[in-house]
């Protein structure tokens, strides 16, 4: 057997066990030959429409000639209807071609296979337009220029709301990190969503409770008003950037349809209530070259690689935020002193800069040892898994958009001769606090974020982001007319400030 299939026998995903090999290494016959063996009826194709949500298209099997065809050349989409604006009604059609490494078995139907497509156009050519293939493109162009590959993952933050049947063990505000039951009222929801998105992706590190607690929630909306609310954070695995988009995406079905499932509702704002910590969307990314992590050099420091992404990072960090932060209630949880950063810089293990060097497991000495002294067996290799994490971004980002952006501005971070001068000249200090070193800052508002990008708007037409697009994103943030929103609600007395910000909070419910 391959080491392929060694690695297969122990992999979480049941597709991967069935079919004794890595889905990189996925043929058509292989799926053909499965589903054809297995009994499946419905092959789900799955894509992403322009607002970020997993669309589905549920083709029956009727028979083997039938099935070929559909896993070969996929099926006729509206990509006027997928994307408004970006395609014309009268040169729509699109072709949704199944991606065979995205196929996973659908978590409740045993006759069911679920494949994730992208978008082709009349030619057969990936659609120059569409945000997977934008985000596809991205990722060779760094490939391309650097020589290198860049890997990513994703902490996604949520909250879950709940009825709550009993007062008893009730938990803290502000003081539910890494919380444990009977303290932890949502925990059978959060253990079905670990165990589920791990099935089908494979590249989840963990599922832990985060700080935001509250015993009841008041809302105009009924669906959650009066409802408990508890945080979560699901943290994946480093992955190729074009590979982190779509499982990003699934990923966020998944954690809503397993939450409707148990009656009960979940979000990804950016900012639930005063006072309650934001859902985040930190961005962790690591180059690599021939296949090994190329963040360290040999001494063990930042090497000149991970100071380069550093520096493209930060270069273009006040057009970035178009993307990463696009509603209003964005710039809310990007707030001064807090662990949201709103400061241009850059530091280790630092929580209040945009970039942050996190512990990376490259220890000078053994850690199982640290603890265990008497383990004398072999230490594995490669146990360092050093990134850099990129804070800003949070739940409302486009987020297919926002890693082709990363990935566009890291490539000019790896290319430009002046990148580690940037990122040398924008590092905190230890123990320094970011908002207090005089740092450019981000845009306070979506208006403001609109406007960078408005300005910087050519360094991502020039490198394959459409202007359309473009024009989409920043309509989009200047809709949100929050000029000095902040300013607004401070001026408010204190309870209809609270009223006001619940309402601007609560109506993106949904959205993203």
């Amino acid at each position: 057997m391959s080491d392929g299939g060694e690695d297969s026998r122990y992999d979480v995903r049941p597709l991967v066990r069935k079919l004794g090999k890595m889905p990189e290494e996925w043929q058509r016959q292989d799926l053909l030959d499965f589903c054809l063996r297995e009994g499946i009826r419905i092959v789900n194709f799955r894509y992403t429409g322009l607002d970020g949500k997993l669309k589905e298209l549920r083709v029956p099997v009727n028979n083997a000639h039938y099935l070929e065809r559909i896993l070969t050349a996929g099926e006729r989409v509206d990509g006027s209807s997928l994307f408004p604006r970006l395609f014309e009604a009268a040169h729509s059609d699109l072709y949704a071609i199944p991606v065979y490494r995205w196929a996973f078995l659908n978590p409740w139907a045993g006759d069911e296979l679920d494949i994730v497509c992208r978008f082709a156009d009349r030619d057969g050519n990936p659609c120059p337009g569409t945000p997977d293939n934008i985000l596809d493109a991205a990722a060779d162009r760094f490939r391309q220029r650097s020589g290198a590959s860049l890997e990513a993952l994703a902490e996604l933050e949520f909250y879950l709301f709940t009825r709550p049947e009993h007062d008893r063990f009730t938990s803290r505000v502000q003081r539910n990190y890494h919380q444990a039951g009977p303290y932890l009222h949502s925990r059978p929801i959060a253990d079905e969503i670990l165990r589920t998105v791990s099935a089908v992706t494979g590249c989840v590190k963990y599922c832990h409770s985060e700080v935001g607690y509250m015993r009841r929630i008041e809302s105009e909306e009924p669906e959650i008003d009066g409802c408990r609310v508890e945080q979560y954070e699901l943290e994946f695995d480093l992955t190729p950037i074009e590979d982190a988009g779509t499982w990003l995406a699934v990923a966020r079905w998944l954690i809503r349809e397993i939450a409707d499932r148990h009656a009960s509702s979940v979000t990804f704002l950016p900012k639930l209530d005063e006072g309650m910590a934001g859902n985040g969307l930190h961005i962790h990314l690591a180059v690599t070259r021939n296949g090994r992590n190329a963040m360290h050099d040999a001494e063990g420091k930042l090497s000149d690689d991970a100071m380069r992404l550093i520096g493209g990072l930060l270069r273009h960090a006040v057009s970035l935020t178009a993307f990463g932060n696009t509603v209003a209630a964005s710039f809310l949880r990007l707030v001064p002193g807090q662990e949201a950063p709103t400061s241009i810089c850059w530091g280790y293990h630092n929580r209040s800069s945009l970039v942050r060097v996190p512990l990376s497991f490259a220890s000078s000495k053994r850690l199982d040892q640290a603890m265990n002294p008497h383990e004398r067996g072999p230490y594995p290799e490669s146990l360092g898994r050093p990134t850099v994490e990129y804070r800003s971004p949070d739940g409302s980002a486009f987020v297919h958009l926002l890693l082709a952006a990363i990935a566009l501005c890291a490539e000019e971070g790896m290319m430009a001769t002046d990148s580690i001068h940037i990122a040398k000249s924008l590092e905190l200090a230890p123990g320094r606090s970011a908002h207090l070193e005089g740092f450019e800052q981000l845009p306070d508002t979506a208006v403001a974020a609109a406007g960078a990008l408005r300005k910087g708007r050519s360094f991502f037409e020039e490198r394959g982001v459409p202007p359309k697009l473009i024009d989409i994103v920043i309509d989009k943030l200047e809709d949100e007319a929050d000029l000095d929103l902040s300013g607004k609600l401070r001026a408010l007395p204190a309870a209809e400030r609270l009223t006001a910000s619940r309402r601007l909070m609560h109506k993106d419910l949904h959205k993203h």
